[in-house]
């Protein structure tokens, strides 16, 4: 091939020509576009001259937040006015308040503003999103693929409806790329889409239309033929699932570092070790690693699994999670991976116990409500000038004169005397440390 087919030529991208004109185009998101609902009665044009309810919308990439905002629009015949928080500003915003003011009050007009990526912008930013909003200057439609509660300030929140969208279904996407190979807006029936290369692009897409419509353009760029080859008129070409496979090398993970699938695939990774399931802690361990995590923040991650979730059950598995940290640190990726394997596999499938954790945390939540007490007169330092006039460590009893290593003595303070703040299970190494802990406590009690 020369070059690519003049189908491509001069024209915008096959996700942004097939984005629905309507509700009823939509894909998905059938929770939200039920009769009467808030979405449904915003694109109404009979309600376009009343005063309407902002909404924010959330949910992963490639779900249809602009798709909805723009059919939104264009059904309600309201103007729509489209920002972007990584490049507007303050002033934009004003602006924008401005000139709906005016449409309203001239032209009875009343504006949708879309802002995408709401979560990108300052308090500052959203402050003046309020006047606009609360006076019913616009309808705001706002996008986020964050969690709204930590990203968008409260005022707004209340004064807006938070829905959340879901990633589309196989069914859907399925839908939407059957449409997008036949409908004139898109490849007008210029290619077949094989089932393989269908199932391929379903797969690859992962909840995504936009990557499906951009993975299937680049897959049918390669299945037709430039004009100067050699082919069979009367045979429309197909899209194979090697045209597939040589336009998109991998699947594109929907992972961003800053947002909610980082919290949420480091949640599932540091789970599924704790509850000992080893291929899913793997399979988590491989999706951060082909995202591009940072190998240090998983090598972290397992440091604080090993001590919190195995502790004393199996001593020697915060020294591998260490000893990960220091290969990975050491050797790098792609080479890092295999020990940060390593560990989390030793991590899955090794006895747990999470009693230092506990023990830790309880002690800490005594000495925060003022449950300390003084340090028993035996066990102060006697070395300062002075302290032996005042008794210090009059009485202590030196463990290792003690035939047995222990001897019997206080050493809480007296306000917590008898407290249990380490009580080992009975699971792994930490079960000798159990029945040991059992005599050591009696030995200190005098019994």
């Amino acid at each position: 091939m020369n070059g690519p087919t003049a189908l491509f030529q001069g024209l915008t991208p096959l996700a942004v020509r097939m984005r629905p004109t309507s509700l009823e185009e939509v894909a998905g998101q059938s929770h939200l576009l039920r009769a009467g609902s808030p979405l449904v009665t915003l694109a109404n044009p009979d309600a376009a001259a009343r005063a309407a309810t902002s909404v924010i919308l959330w949910g992963p990439p490639g779900t249809g937040k602009t798709t909805l905002a723009q059919a939104i629009a264009r059904s309600s015949g309201r103007r729509f006015v489209e920002l972007s928080a990584v490049t507007a500003g303050v002033r934009d915003v004003r602006e924008v308040m401005q000139e709906a003011l005016t449409q309203r009050d001239l032209y009875g007009q009343s504006t949708i503003l879309f802002l995408d990526e709401i979560h990108r912008f300052t308090k500052a930013q959203q402050d003046a999103l309020l006047p606009g909003v609360e006076n019913g200057w616009v309808v705001l439609i706002a996008a986020t693929t964050e969690n709204p509660s930590f990203s968008v300030i409260s005022p707004l929140l209340s004064r807006s409806l938070l829905l959340t969208l879901k990633p589309l279904t196989d069914e859907d996407l399925g839908m939407l790329l059957d449409r997008a190979v036949a409908d004139a807006r898109g490849l007008s029936g210029a290619v077949v889409l094989g089932d393989e290369a269908r199932a391929a692009l379903v797969r690859l897409a992962s909840g995504d239309a936009r990557r499906a419509l951009t993975a299937l353009e680049a897959a049918a760029s390669l299945a037709i033929p430039d004009e100067d080859d050699d082919q069979d008129e009367a045979a429309t070409p197909e899209i194979s699932a090697d045209d597939v496979a040589q336009a998109v090398d991998r699947a594109l993970l929907r992972y961003d570092r800053q947002g909610d699938e980082h919290y949420d695939v480091i949640s599932a990774f540091i789970k599924s070790i704790r509850g000992s399931d080893v291929d899913a802690a793997i399979h988590y361990l491989a999706r951060m690693i082909e995202a591009g995590e940072d190998p240090r923040f998983i090598a972290r991650r397992l440091i604080i699994s090993a001590a919190e979730d195995i502790g004393l059950a199996d001593p020697q598995a915060l020294p591998i999670a260490v000893a990960a940290a220091d290969a990975v640190q050491f050797i790098g990726m792609p080479e890092g991976r295999i020990p940060l394997a390593e560990a989390t596999a030793y991590l899955a499938t090794t006895a747990k116990s999470n009693a230092a954790y506990l023990a830790i945390d309880a002690a800490i939540a005594d000495v925060r409500s003022g449950g300390f007490g003084r340090v028993p007169i035996h066990l102060r330092d006697a070395h300062y000038p002075g302290a032996k006039r005042l008794g210090h460590g009059k009485g202590y009893v030196y463990p290792h004169d003690a035939e047995i290593g222990i001897a019997p003595q206080q050493y809480l303070p007296d306000e917590l005397r008898g407290r249990r703040y380490y009580e080992p299970k009975a699971l792994g190494a930490e079960r000798d440390v159990q029945a040991r802990l059992e005599k050591i406590r009696r030995i200190l009690d005098g019994g």
